[in-house]
This record gives structure tokens, sequence and C-alpha cells, in this order.
């Protein structure tokens, strides 16, 4: 029952067992996400501001972004090991492209009136793509980044499942193994607790660095019955 799992939780939570594989789990995830961010934006940016390079990594993007990256982590233990390089690249991976997408519909979006009157005050493409496009493109950016967290926090546990001594992944896939039912849901209830936090955490993040662009939506609308 439910109950026995918040024995177990508060168990793990009060003697500290929950510390070690949860940092372990979370550095990973940070290390990944990071490149995955830095990466997906980047290449975003430059993709939606010079359609010529667009159109040229287009085809590239396309083929890659169906493969489901899971499906790949076996394919990354052999070139990789089973260490944290290879735990590592694959949620870059899983991070990277929701993060290229939006940005480059980020870009897309932005106002050709902004841009066209920084060019006229002489600023340089650089210049343009940084103080311009990207501010404009940020709301975008965070929207992707909520669903990339998501999808790093899978890749990680799924990495630590299947290559890994340790880790809240591994730890999971060893209390199945071993029948230790309680334990293991217990793991999940702690794992899903880590997520939403996480989740809050970003957007406490987002609503501080976007509150210039937070307005108040109307939740309806009020209809008049002209005159005849």
């Amino acid at each position: 029952p439910p109950s026995s799992w918040a024995l177990v939780v508060w168990d793990l939570i009060a003697s500290g067992q929950f510390i070690a594989p949860l940092t372990e789990t979370l550095l990973r995830l940070a290390a990944g996400f990071a490149i995955g961010v830095a990466a997906g934006t980047g290449l975003g940016l430059v993709m939606g501001y010079w359609r010529p390079f667009h159109d040229f990594m287009e085809p590239l993007v396309e083929l890659m972004r169906p493969i489901p990256k899971a499906a790949l982590v076996p394919a990354m233990v052999l070139f990789l090991g089973i260490g944290d390089s290879m735990k590592i690249t694959s949620i870059a991976l899983v991070v990277f492209f929701p993060m290229l997408i939006n940005t480059v519909q980020g870009v897309r979006g932005t106002d050709p009136v902004m841009i066209d009157t920084a060019r006229t005050f002489g600023y340089g493409s650089a210049a343009i793509l940084w103080k311009i496009v990207f501010p404009a493109a940020l709301p975008f950016i965070f929207a992707a980044m909520r669903v990339a967290l998501g999808l790093g926090m899978v890749l990680a546990v799924l990495s630590e499942m299947v290559a890994g001594s340790g880790g809240m992944g591994f730890l999971i896939l060893d209390m199945q193994r071993s029948f230790r039912v309680r334990q293991m849901y217990a793991w999940l209830v702690i794992l899903a607790v880590v997520g939403l936090a996480l989740t809050a955490l970003l957007g406490a993040v987002e609503r501080r660095v976007l509150h210039w662009g937070l307005t108040e939506r109307p939740t309806g609308v009020k209809r008049t019955r002209g005159k005849d």
C-alpha cells in the first residue's frame, strides 16, 4: 500500500541514504542539460538567422531528430563505454533537439522591423543576433527547456539502468530485480518529487528572466450586442 512507500521514503530521507545516488544523477543531468541547451540554442540562433545555413543543416537535423534517443544508448555504450561520458552524451542529445527546433522558431518570429531598425543604427550581424534576436527568442527557448528537462531526466535514469553502477536509475532497477517493491516505489516517489522541484525551479528562473514579457491574460471575452 502507498502508506508503506511513505514509510520507506521517510526512512531514506531521515537516514540521508538518498543524498549520494540523487547527487550522482543530478550531476549527470546538469552536465548533459547544460551541454544540450548551449549547443541547441547556439546552433538554433545561427540556423534561424542565416537562411543558407538553415537550408544546409535542415536535412541532417530532420534525419536525426525522429530517432528515439533511448535507442542510441546501446550504441553509445559501444563507443563511449559505461562511464559518465556515455550518460552525459545521452542526456545532451535528447536535450539538444527540442532546444534547436524551438530556438529556430523563436528567431524566425522576431519582428523584422526591429532588425531593420538595428541595421539602420549600424548594428552588425553579431550585435543584432545577441541584442535583438536572442532576447526575442527567449520565450521559445524557455519553453523548450521545460520539455528538454523532462526528457533529460528520462535519459539520465535510463542510461543508469542500462549501464550504471550508481545513481537513482541503477537503484530502481536493482530493487526491481531483487523484488524490493516498497523500496523501488519509494525511489520512484523521490524521483517524481525531484522532477517537480526542478520544473518549479526552472519556472521561477523563467519568470525572473522574462518578467518584462509576462502579461495578464483575459479569462474571457465580454460580448456586447450591437444596435440594429
